[in-house]
């Protein structure tokens, strides 16, 4: 048995697990990127065996393969997603999602290359990103563990010129009709130059449809169409481009504005007075939907239920559930009462500027006097709800339990100090 004939019969029973590979990070990175806002399709495979073996005999003679541990290493996509992004112009985020999500093996690969011109070509050819990644062993359960080792290469194109690519690949590269003829291969080179332009049309629909978002009467029909009006918003008022920084869960955001009818740029625009820019902490969608928490206290309960997806129709929850449940809600409570308190106590003309009728907690640590042991104590337990309510993290029972309780004794510390009268 040769060399070649080796590596394709070990890939051969292996194969089901790069499918399972690639598919864990296909379902990973699709859920994110659909709930940030990112239009897309993404698909996934394990490398066709046929196809591996043509590949690996055309690249032997250059390649010279010692063992089967070289063709390994040398055949970097035994695993692969593709990503096809309706709008080619939100490369950078999804790009940000990749190095948050996975463990990046290589720099990216950047399509065309300089060097890779070829006769008689016109267009750029194949446009793309390329990752080479592995998934992070602490997001896997203990059955998927092993998935961690692999390899998968993630592509990241328009969808435009993925279609076109598979084309070219087959037709051209692989040569699976034959060598093609220079009309053939002229024509290809035309549809390339089709798909340019399709996306740059991608582009100025992308742009167009913002403007459209943008009129103020005009309700939000998805999130898609929120978080383009966030990004929008943001770099006018950042004066600097955030597209490459997280969005945050744009869904949940539209969710909680579905709740309370506030659906269009004219009634979301208040939300948006305290965004900053400090996004690697808090991602847009996260400051807009504490603004409305803030304001409305009542809705942490269908903001939690709907982030969880507990809904009458799914199964009934269990007793640990249930008490978890409760803790949480004894800890929102609390928080809830801090912020009523603390907005008592900030200057009535830092409230009164605002449209909104309350200020977020971290104006409020700023402009309220507290004794800076409280302040730290206040801004730990600002983590911690920031944690449970964003859904970053899961906080033992315990832990809620006893911080509703501390949360308590600050409260009646910052009672007992209370001034008799406010300063307007």
């Amino acid at each position: 048995m040769g060399l070649i004939e080796e590596f394709i019969e070990r890939y051969t029973k292996e194969y089901d697990f790069y499918s399972q590979a690639a598919r864990l990070v296909a379902q990973t990175l699709e859920k994110e990127l659909h709930s940030t806002g990112i239009r897309c399709i993404v698909s996934y495979r394990a490398k066709d065996v046929e196809r591996l073996g043509d590949k690996c005999r055309r690249r032997a003679p250059s390649k010279r393969y010692q063992s089967t541990s070289d063709i390994f290493a040398d055949i970097a996509d035994l695993a692969g997603v593709r990503v096809a992004l309706y709008f080619p112009g939100e490369q950078e985020q999804v790009e940000k999602l990749i190095t948050q999500l996975f463990i990046q093996l290589e720099a990216r690969k950047v399509f065309p290359e300089e060097d890779g011109a070829e006769r008689d070509k016109r267009f750029a050819g194949y446009s793309a990103v390329h990752y080479r990644v592995q998934l992070r062993e602490q997001s896997l359960g203990e059955l998927d563990k092993r998935y961690a080792k692999a390899r998968i290469e993630i592509q990241v194109a328009s969808v435009l010129m993925h279609a076109w690519s598979e084309v070219q690949h087959d037709l051209a590269y692989k040569q699976l009709g034959g060598d093609l003829s220079d009309q053939e291969r002229a024509i290809i080179d035309q549809l390339n130059g089709l798909m340019i332009a399709g996306e740059i049309s991608l582009q100025m629909l992308q742009q167009a449809g913002e403007s459209r978002v943008a009129r103020n009467e005009r309700n939000f029909l998805n999130h898609y169409e929120l978080a383009a009006h966030l990004l929008s918003h943001a770099n006018g008022l950042f004066g600097r481009p955030v597209g490459d920084a997280g969005l945050g869960r744009v869904d949940r955001l539209f969710d909680l504005l579905k709740q309370i009818n506030k659906t269009t740029p004219a009634e979301l625009a208040p939300y948006l007075e305290s965004l900053h820019g400090e996004l690697e902490m808090r991602p847009l969608a996260e400051q807009v939907i504490d603004a409305l928490l803030s304001e409305e206290p009542s809705l942490y309960k269908n903001y939690n239920a709907t982030r969880d997806n507990l809904s009458s129709g799914n199964r009934s929850a269990s007793n640990e559930e249930i008490e978890a449940a409760q803790a949480l809600r004894r800890f929102l409570q609390s928080w809830v009462k801090l912020e009523d308190l603390l907005n008592e106590l900030a200057p009535q003309s830092l409230v009164g500027s605002s449209k909104r009728s309350k200020l977020p907690i971290l104006q409020l640590l700023q402009v309220v006097s507290l004794p800076p042991g409280l302040k730290g104590e206040i801004e730990i337990l600002r983590r911690l709800r920031n944690s449970v309510v964003h859904g970053r993290g899961d906080a033992l029972m315990s832990n809620l339990t006893a911080s509703a309780q501390q949360l308590d004794e600050i409260i009646a510390e910052i009672e007992a100090n209370r001034p008799t009268e406010q300063n307007p």
